[in-house]
């Protein structure tokens, strides 16, 4: 180290190693035309042992030294002697102070009048609003900021717990982690899914389904009902598309104008989205058509009767849109964000790019994430958002479904 350079020591603990913390701080530093020098190494000797490393970072700048701290931050490094969080107001309504720590979705803690507090709902591309008089501190988005909040400034004060890779996982599923391809042990992995929907089902958990429109143009949409009906699903978000086709499935049997029977587009079927859209609005909610009897049956009459929450975001490209759907999206993504906070355990991605990306956007990096597509590059999305957490299977969700209604017993 020069005279001119400047530097900082960080520390780790943890399975630093094995979850790949501590190469990828260096792969980061490096990169990025620091240095470093590892004071201090301790290997735990057993799988469950933790390992502890004290290195010091060093760079030619200032601004250089800021990021490469930030980055080990967000790795899960901790400052050596680290000081209390530095607060700013927020000078308006939706607007953070410049400088704000942008969040991970990592679990995370801030030192607040001397002591680590955890961070409440962790959640990517926020900020973190300090609350002094309750001595608490919270993931905040920019829509729910308000003039005057006090907001972390700066990485000072601010740690993140790293997510490891977990010691006891099966072995498939820590393959399956490792990267995207079609070329996966599928029937291995959707056994495992099962036995994970059995235990979260057992413990009184929850399971969030993101769904596409493709599940009812598959002629999917029983196993997703069987699903939610043996108790498996305790939310569902999807769009105008999904809950549209359901309908129309259930009052006319077809799915874009094609016989759901058959497979053979009807006389005057492109119409019946139309029309099926039309009877739910007339009725006021699906909720009503449900109650007055004439959606007997499908994905959204499931949900209705068997109280599993539902977002449906809109879109542009929109036809009515169904009653139900959220068109204002602040309001929906704050509607996603609400359920997502009350606590979801595992999250299945079906054959939606988009919505999928949205909900993973607002899931802590510890929710387990199966993301399952024919096109590799929507659960390559994905899988990008987390190294351990996110299970990404590159398959036709049809045989999906039907081998996991299998493991689950339900067919």
């Amino acid at each position: 180290m020069t005279d001119s350079s400047f530097s900082e020591v960080v520390e780790l603990r943890g399975h630093i190693i094995d979850s790949m913390i501590l190469p990828s701080i260096m792969d980061e530093v490096m990169d990025r035309g620091g240095d470093f020098v590892i004071q201090q190494i301790e290997v735990g000797r057993r799988k469950d042992d933790p390992s502890f490393a004290r290195v010091q970072i060093i760079a030619p700048t200032r601004e250089l030294l800021d990021i490469l701290i930030d980055r080990a931050q967000r790795l899960g490094a901790s400052p050596v002697g680290a000081q209390a969080a530095r607060c700013e107001p927020s000078p308006m309504d939706g607007v953070f102070p410049d400088g704000f720590y942008s969040t991970t979705n990592l679990d995370t803690e801030a030192m607040v009048d001397g002591r680590w507090v955890a961070v409440e709902y962790p959640e990517m591309d926020c900020a973190i609003r300090v609350d002094f008089a309750r001595g608490t501190a919270t993931t905040t988005p920019h829509s729910q900021v308000r003039a005057g909040d006090q907001i972390v400034v700066g990485h000072e004060g601010v740690r993140v717990r790293p997510l490891e890779r977990p010691r006891r996982q099966p072995q498939v599923f820590a393959f399956m982690g490792s990267s995207v391809s079609s070329e996966k042990p599928k029937s291995l992995l959707v056994k495992e899914i099962a036995g994970r929907l059995e235990q979260i089902r057992e413990r009184g958990g929850r399971t969030l389904v993101v769904a596409g429109p493709v599940l009812v143009h598959t002629g999917m949409r029983g196993r997703l009902v069987r699903l939610i009906e043996a108790g498996y699903v305790q939310a569902l978000f999807a769009g105008n598309g999904l809950a549209t086709h359901d309908i129309e499935s259930a009052l006319y049997g077809t799915s874009l104008g094609v016989s759901q029977a058959e497979g053979v587009p009807l006389e005057g079927g492109h119409e019946h989205h139309l029309r099926a859209i039309n009877r739910i609005r007339q009725a006021g909610s699906i909720r009503a058509a449900v109650e007055q009897g004439f959606l007997q049956d499908g994905i959204m009459h499931a949900c209705v009767t068997h109280g599993v929450r539902y977002v449906l975001a809109g879109s542009v490209r929109d036809d009515g849109p169904l009653p139900d759907v959220i068109s204002d999206m602040v309001v929906a993504q704050e509607t996603m964000r609400s359920i997502v906070r009350e606590g979801i355990d595992m999250t299945m991605i079906l054959s939606s790019m988009l919505h999928g990306i949205a909900t993973g956007n607002l899931l802590p990096a510890k929710v387990t994430t199966v993301c399952v597509d024919i096109s590799p590059a929507v659960v390559t999305k994905l899988t990008d958002r987390g190294s351990f957490q996110t299970i990404g299977l590159v398959m036709d969700v049809e045989g999906f479904l039907r081998e996991l209604a299998a493991h689950l017993g339900l067919d």
